[in-house]
């Protein structure tokens, strides 16, 4: 699925990568604990999640993710925006909850980590 999809899917705004809505994103997961982040990740996969801070950003880099949705309409800070756009990383921001944001993107056909419909 495309980013610019994921993006009209979750009506997110974009806080950087407007350049990359090309980018194309191979599965989906979601973690609001630390811990859990590294194992809702892939590479080239969506992480959505709640949780504000630069370790989420750090993460997702080493994980090679290709974006980031912000659930909930929580921007995130300057400090996390820059970190994301020194690393060409997408942070989009969506209103919806994340149980919402995973339900709507399942439905257009966007897989879980796992592979599983």
């Amino acid at each position: 699925m495309k980013l610019s999809e994921i993006k009209d899917i979750l009506k997110a705004r974009v806080m950087t990568g407007d350049n990359q809505l090309d980018k194309n994103i191979v599965a989906g997961g979601g973690a609001d604990i630390m811990e859990a982040i590294l194992s809702a990740v892939a590479k080239d996969g969506l992480l959505l999640t709640g949780l504000m801070s630069e370790e989420v950003v750090r993460t997702a880099i080493i994980a090679q993710v290709g974006a980031v949705v912000f659930v909930r309409g929580q921007e995130p800070p300057v400090k996390i925006v820059d970190q994301a756009a020194k690393f060409k990383l997408p942070l989009l921001v969506t209103d919806y909850s994340m149980f919402v944001s995973i339900g709507k993107l399942y439905m257009n056909g966007l897989r879980g980590l796992d592979g599983s419909w």
